[in-house]
């Protein structure tokens, strides 16, 4: 079985005191973070900063030291081959991601081609959003790990 490895992250920014979640609409429909695939030689972390870069133009983002997320999970992935079209196949792909948790003052977002479109959402409103379970997990996660420190 083929696997996938890939990073991102929660991406927040406060505005007033208030803490405001980024999330991203792919264009297959779900809501969640930014990732993508680590290439080769590449940290984790790198691939975070870059993968933010190219699918929301937010270039200024600092790791929060401490938070680390992994989920792991099967989906299945185009045709990626003539026989498996033919068959009406498609394979299944085992996928990791990990997941920083990332501050920007940015707001201004200017999304990939792979989305079509964007919220900054406060953190309730961000859960509900959340198209997959593990999603909202890793951000309640994140938003526990911001209230309980007051230095960011």
């Amino acid at each position: 079985m083929p696997k996938e490895t890939s990073a991102g992250a929660i991406i927040f920014r406060k505005e007033d005191s208030v803490i405001y979640y980024l999330l991203l609409h792919y264009k297959s429909g779900h809501w969640d973070f930014p990732k993508g695939h680590i290439e080769e030689g590449e940290k984790e972390e790198d691939t975070v900063k870059r993968e933010v870069a190219e699918e929301t133009g937010i270039k200024n983002i600092k790791i929060i030291e401490g938070f680390k997320e992994r989920i792991k999970y099967f989906f299945r992935e185009n045709y990626n081959s003539k026989e498996n079209k033919e068959k009406g196949r498609k394979e299944w792909i085992f996928k990791t991601v990990t997941f920083y948790l990332a501050q920007t003052q940015t707001k201004e977002v200017k999304i990939s081609f792979e989305h079509k479109g964007f919220k900054w959402l406060r953190y309730e409103e961000a859960l509900k959003q959340l198209t997959f379970k593990n999603a909202k997990e890793i951000l309640k996660k994140a938003n526990d790990r911001l209230i309980s420190k007051k230095d960011l």
